[in-house]
C-alpha cells in the first residue's frame, strides 16, 4: 500500500515528488470509499489483512490502510493542498539559506527554527547523548548552516494545555445544556483533525477542543510576537518547525493559519526528525565537532539552557492535565498520582476519579487508528462514557511519529521508539502554571488570558469538511 511516510523516505525525505501519477496510484490503492470512486468497484477490491500498529482487521475483509495513506489520497488532498505540501522540503530551506547570502538584502529573511520535543530524543539516540546535550548539539548544527534563532515548542505546549484545561472546565459546566459539550477531544494531532474533519463531520467536530496545537501556537508566537519584538513584519520571517511526524505539514498549510495580506503562514516549513537527520547527514556532520549552543528564549534575560517536558508518556500529557486541574477545579480535589487501566490494549487506556463510590470524571486516551475506530462506533451508538478523550493517530503517540520511528518495512522501529521513550522520560517535569516565561507572555504578548488577542492567538475552529454524500460515504468504513 502506498504511503507518504515511505514515499518522503524513498525520495531522500524530500515531498516534492507528489505527483498527479502517484496520486492517481494511491486513489486506485486506497480502500476509502469517495466521490472519485465508485462504491461498487471498492467492494470488488477489499481484501483482508491483518491488524499491526493502526491498520484493521475485520470479518467484512478490509485492505490495509494507514493514515499516512489516507492523508495522501486524492480523494482527500486537494491539488491546492498537494503544491504546498510539496513546497515543505530541504531544498525549501536551502533556498532561503542561499537568499541570504546574496547582496540582495530585500529578500533576506530571519530563519527561524521550533523544535517539538518529541523530536530530541531521536537525535539523542542516534548520536548517545542525553536529550539536552542532543538539543544543544541540533542547535550548533542549525545556526552553523544559517538558522539565527532556535526555539523549543515547550513554551507553545504550556499555552495550549492551559487554554485546554481552562476550556474542559467551561464544558463541563454547561453539558447539561449543551449537547456537544461532552465529551472533549483533544485537538493537538493534526492526522486525527484531518480524519475527524473529512471523514467523520458533524459527529465529532462540535466536541473538538478549540484550543491550538503547540505547533500552531508557536507558529502564532514567533510570526507575532517576537516579529515585533525584532522590528520585523511576519513576512520578514521564515518559520521552521522540526517535528517527529509527516501529518504536521498539512497542519502547516491550513488556510486559517495563512495571512493572504502578508502571504506569510504561521508557520512556513514543517521538517521531521528524520529531514533534519538526512541534512546532517548531507553534510557529513561528526557531532563531536559541532558546538553545543544553548536554545534561544522569546526573553533574552531568559538563561535557562535545560530541556524540560509535561507529564505524559511520550506526548504532550494533555489528559494528565486536564484532569488534574478538573478534579482541583470541579471538585476541589488534588490528585498526585495517576492510575492508568488497560482496556484494549497499551494504546487504549483510561483514568478515573471516583469519590464514596461514585465517578466523578472518567477520561481516556485512545491511540492509534485501530483504537480510534472502536471509539467512533462507540459514539454513534451513544456509548462514550468520557468526558474527555485523548486521541493520537500514531500508536504509541507523538514519539513513535513516522518521519523519525519508521524502520524496516515501513513499520514502526520498536526498539528505537522504547529507546526514545526512555530517555524523552528522562526529562523533568515542569507544570504549564509554573512556566514564567509564559504567564509573562499571557500579559506582554496577548494582554491578559480572556483577551480577544488570546483567543485570536490560541484557538481556532474544526468543522464538517465532509464532500461525499452519505449514500456514497459508508459512514461506519473500517480503516
Amino acid at each position: 500500500m502506498s504511503r507518504l511516510s515511505k514515499e518522503c523516505e524513498e525520495d531522500s525525505y524530500t515531498m516534492s515528488e507528489v505527483t498527479i501519477a502517484r496520486k492517481k496510484e494511491k486513489c486506485e490503492n486506497c480502500t476509502k470509499q469517495c466521490n472519485k470512486k465508485k462504491s461498487d468497484e471498492i467492494i470488488n477490491s477489499l481484501q483482508e489483512k491483518d491488524i499491526a500498529n493502526g491498520e484493521v482487521r475485520e470479518s467484512s475483509s478490509v485492505q490495509q490502510v494507514l493514515l499516512s495513506a489516507c492523508l495522501s489520497c486524492d480523494g482527500c488532498v486537494s491539488e491546492s493542498e498537494s503544491q504546498k505540501i510539496s513546497q515543505q522540503n530541504l531544498d525549501e530551506i536551502k533556498h532561503v539559506l542561499e537568499l541570504n547570502k546574496k547582496c540582495d538584502t530585500s529578500k533576506h529573511k530571519v530563519l527561524v527554527v521550533s523544535m517539538c520535543p518529541q523530536s530530541v530524543p531521536f537525535f539523542a539516540i542516534k548520536y548517545h547523548l542525553d536529550v539536552p546535550a542532543a538539543a544543544q548539539k541540533l542547535c550548533g548544527f542549525l545556526k552553523s548552516v544559517g538558522v539565527h534563532y532556535v526555539f523549543d515548542t515547550t513554551v507553545a505546549a504550556s499555552f495550549s494545555i492551559l487554554e485546554s484545561q481552562r476550556e474542559f472546565v467551561q464544558r463541563f459546566r454547561r453539558k447539561h445544556h449543551d449537547a456537544n459539550a461532552m465529551p472533549m477531544f483533544t485537538s493537538s494531532c493534526p492526522g486525527w483533525i484531518r480524519y475527524a474533519e473529512r471523514v467523520l463531520g458533524s459527529l465529532v467536530t462540535p466536541h473538538i477542543c478549540t484550543a491550538r496545537s503547540p505547533q500552531q501556537i508557536m507558529g502564532s508566537l514567533v510570526k507575532d510576537f517576537f516579529a515585533r519584538q525584532q522590528k520585523l513584519t511576519p513576512d520578514q520571517v521564515y518559520h521552521v518547525v522540526v517535528a517527529p511526524c509527516f501529518d504536521k505539514k498539512l497542519e502547516a498549510v491550513r488556510d486559517e493559519f495563512y495571512s493572504s495580506i502578508l502571504e506569510t503562514r504561521d508557520v512556513d516549513c514543517v521538517l521531521t526528525s528524520g529531514e533534519i537527520f538526512h541534512l546532517m547527514k548531507e553534510r557529513k556532520v561528526t557531532i563531536e565537532d559541532v558546538e553545543s549552543v544553548p536554545l534561544d528564549h522569546m526573553f533574552s534575560e531568559i538563561c535557562d539552557t535545560g530541556m524540560v517536558r509535561h507529564e505524559g508518556r511520550g506526548s504532550e500529557g494533555f489528559l494528565e492535565h486536564i484532569f488534574k486541574h478538573a478534579a482541583k477545579e470541579l471538585f476541589g480535589l488534588d490528585v498526585q498520582e495517576i492510575v492508568y487501566k488497560t482496556l484494549r490494549n497499551r494504546d487504549f487506556q483510561e483514568v478515573v476519579l471516583e469519590r464514596d463510590g461514585e465517578t466523578l470524571l472518567q477520561f481516556a486516551a485512545v491511540y492509534g487508528f485501530r483504537n480510534i475506530q472502536t471509539l467512533v462506533h462507540r459514539m454513534r451508538k451513544n456509548k462514550v462514557p468520557y468526558q474527555l478523550v485523548e486521541v493520537l493517530s500514531c500508536p504509541g503517540g507523538c514519539l513513535s511519529g513516522r518521519g523519525q520511528a519508521e524502520g524496516e518495512g515501513g513499520r514502526p522501529d520498536r526498539s528505537l521508539v522504547q529507546q526514545m521513550e526512555e530517555s524523552y522520560s528522562s526529562l523533568p517535569i515542569r507544570l504549564p502554571e509554573f512556566n514564567t516565561e509564559v504567564q509573562r507572555l499571557y500579559q506582554d504578548w496577548l494582554d491578559g488570558h480572556d483577551s480577544p488577542h488570546a483567543q485570536q492567538c490560541l484557538h481556532t475552529r474544526y468543522s464538517n469538511q465532509t464532500q461525499t454524500p452519505p449514500q456514497i460515504l459508508n459512514p461506519d468504513i473500517q480503516w
